[in-house]
């Protein structure tokens, strides 16, 4: 049976909405920043607080084998929400930033070698930049960049060239840009580096709170996200590899759970995906995680998804009718993000967002962790309105007039 969506009753479901900022009803469009959180999700967090605290896999007491039943069941919700063929080749990390980093230390710099060639676009967020940086300082790891137009699409033309000499052992991409929205075709550029056996991570952020994952059609080998942009708390997020792969890897850290024994001579590591996880988690995090992925699995995200684009269309169509505004990244295929600035330079993005902020508007301004593409575009900035299936055709009316009185006033 297909999935009802309301939109009015989900966004009743999200308690931070229900408040004014400067004595304006707040309008939150920084969900590509982070997401905001339905009640359910926020019952599940103060649940385990009020009821279940205690320290998880060790205890045998009654709240650790609560706690230890909720945080493993989380586990096993992301498993099937992105069809893993395993269950323990889901590892909980504190982020994407650090799934990434555990990515590069942890595999690719114990096996690829200097002159080896790691490919990753320009559109890239500084988490899926540095480092592979820091590996081409230390290890003389060659970097590759895959071009991005004018419009903000990558050249998926130009990608035979770059694997051309066999070189490349990586290909690193976000399936959404984080700072103009642009949809990458994954599926289509992980199918050519296979046929070269070059490995492929996707920084999928962008995604879950859009569209299902599926890491098993579109055939990556490494895939992150984190909980904060999906509507689950900071602190938790997730990698995702082949076991293979993870089997590999070296370890991240050293400490409890990650071992089977420790002696005066020496330690043995424990199985996945404990070997990955030394220390006491984020276990609030990640019973969260857990209850947003079971909030999202009664959605019709096909629908969300649909309203979210008539949102985009909408404010696209009005607010180039604004004098002045240029809009960052026009790729054929977008999410819901809207990058913008004022040509003529007359207000610097940031002084917009503060205009904005007193309405009761929450956009994001600056380089949005994306500073190469954005200079190659040569802007320092851009304001950033992402929209979520939350929001509303009136406060998009809202934005859009609050702009034009910006630009009455200043322009």
């Amino acid at each position: 049976m297909r999935k009802l969506f309301n939109q009015k009753e989900l966004r009743q479901q999200f308690p931070i909405l229900q408040q004014e900022v400067h004595n304006k009803p707040l309008i939150y469009f920084d969900n590509a920043a982070t997401s905001q959180k339905p009640q359910q999700v926020i019952d599940a967090i103060s649940d385990y607080y009020c009821q279940d605290n205690a320290n998880v896999h060790r205890g045998i007491h009654e709240l650790s084998e609560r706690a230890t039943g909720k945080y493993e069941a989380a586990r096993h919700k992301v498993a099937t929400f992105i069809n893993a063929p395993a269950v323990t080749e889901v590892i909980y990390t504190r982020g994407a930033t650090e799934a990434i980093n555990m990515v590069a230390q942890c595999y690719v710099a114990q096996y690829f070698k200097a002159g080896d060639a790691v490919i990753i676009s320009e559109l890239e967020h500084h988490a899926n930049i540095v480092p592979w940086q820091i590996l081409s300082q230390r290890m003389g790891l060659e970097i590759r960049w895959l071009p991005v137009n004018e419009k903000g699409e990558v050249e998926i033309t130009k990608l035979p060239s770059l694997l051309a000499d066999g070189k490349v052992k990586l290909l690193a991409i976000n399936w959404i840009s984080n700072s103009l929205g642009t949809c990458n075709p994954v599926a289509e550029i992980i199918s050519q580096c296979r046929k070269k056996e070059v490995l492929t991570l996707i920084d999928a952020c962008q995604v879950p709170a859009h569209q299902r994952i599926d890491v098993q059609a579109i055939d990556c080998d490494f895939l992150v996200f984190s909980g904060h942009k999906m509507f689950a708390p900071t602190g938790i997020g997730i990698l995702w590899a082949r076991k293979a792969l993870l089997e590999k890897f070296s370890l991240w850290q050293g400490g409890g759970d990650m071992i089977l024994e420790v002696g005066f001579d020496g330690f043995a590591p424990n199985e996945l995906p404990n070997r990955l996880e030394a220390g006491t988690p984020a276990i609030a995090q990640a019973i969260g995680l857990g209850s947003a992925i079971d909030w999202v699995n009664k959605l019709d995200l096909e629908a969300s998804s649909d309203y979210e684009h008539q949102l985009l269309q909408f404010a696209t169509e009005e607010i180039v009718k604004i004098p002045d505004i240029k809009i960052v990244g026009q790729a054929e295929h977008k999410s819901s993000v809207l990058s913008f600035v004022f040509a003529s330079n007359f207000l610097h993005p940031s002084d917009v967002a503060t205009l904005l902020n007193l309405d009761g508007i929450a956009v994001r301004s600056g380089h949005h962790c994306t500073m190469p593409i954005l200079k190659k575009m040569g802007l320092p900035a851009t304001v950033r309105a992402s929209l979520c299936f939350f929001n509303t055709f009136d406060e998009v009316e809202t934005f859009i007039q609050s702009l034009q009185r910006i630009q009455q006033k200043y322009g």
